[in-house]
């Protein structure tokens, strides 16, 4: 007849260490498996849960993700009969808490490596993948959210925003420039339309020298700008 399987060691854990540790923590790692045990652990998360969920909302946002960190870490904290708060060493240089953050936010991080992917290979190759993993992550996020495809906008097209933008300041812009005398215009439509030089401008417009073109062209477009930001100003919210 063989003999029974012998039950796994708990952690060294000595009466000097559990008077340093705070109450609730002392009690869970000094309770016996069954009953006791499971009202320790209710009594432990009713101090910590709080931290624990803070520490998984900061770790990322969206509120199913901040759960399922939450859980994660609850998990990896009771397994084996919590054998990551037994390493906990009390010796006065940290709290149990500052200590618990510690802990948590690996945790969140291991929580991402195991839905994500963990970033492997030599520099040359971690653009590659990095790329592969930021995929595996949408495509994760798509099938967790049950997104419906056919809501989303086609990408393709201008934003409608935009292209109101871009009319409005077309419109003001051809107002302002009716504005402007004919010499004016004409100086702006041979530059900017016809795409002449300045120094065919100014054998055009018997002006001494291209100088003369660049000029009088800084001064026009100054004129307009500042035409411009005066009615943008004056355009209601």
């Amino acid at each position: 007849m063989s003999a029974p399987l012998a039950t796994p060691a708990r952690a060294p854990c000595t009466i000097e260490s559990r008077a340093a540790l705070p109450d609730e923590v002392a009690q869970l790692l000094a309770a016996a498996p069954g009953t006791q045990t499971e009202a320790a652990w209710s009594a432990f998360l009713s101090v910590y849960s709080p931290l624990l969920l803070r520490v998984a909302s900061a770790f990322g946002p969206g509120y199913d993700e901040a759960l399922d960190r939450y859980a994660h870490m609850l998990d990896e904290l009771r397994r084996d009969d919590c054998r990551r708060l037994r390493r906990f060493s009390a010796d006065g240089r940290s709290r149990f808490s500052t200590w618990l953050v510690v802990v948590a936010r690996r945790l969140c991080l291991d929580h991402y490596r195991l839905r994500y992917g963990r970033a492997r290979g030599n520099a040359p190759h971690r653009p590659a993948a990095s790329a592969a993993r930021t995929t595996r992550r949408c495509l994760s996020d798509l099938a967790d959210n049950a997104v419906d495809l056919t809501r989303l906008a086609d990408p393709t097209l201008p934003d409608p925003g935009d292209r109101l933008d871009a009319e409005c300041r077309r419109l003001a812009l051809a107002r302002a420039t009716r504005a402007l005398s004919p010499g004016d215009q004409l100086l702006l439509r041979l530059r900017f339309e016809d795409d002449l030089s300045a120094k065919e401008i100014a054998a055009l417009l018997g002006m001494p020298t291209p100088f003369h073109v660049y000029r009088r062209l800084a001064g026009v477009c100054a004129r307009l700008r500042l035409h411009l930001e005066s009615t943008a100003m004056a355009r209601p919210a």
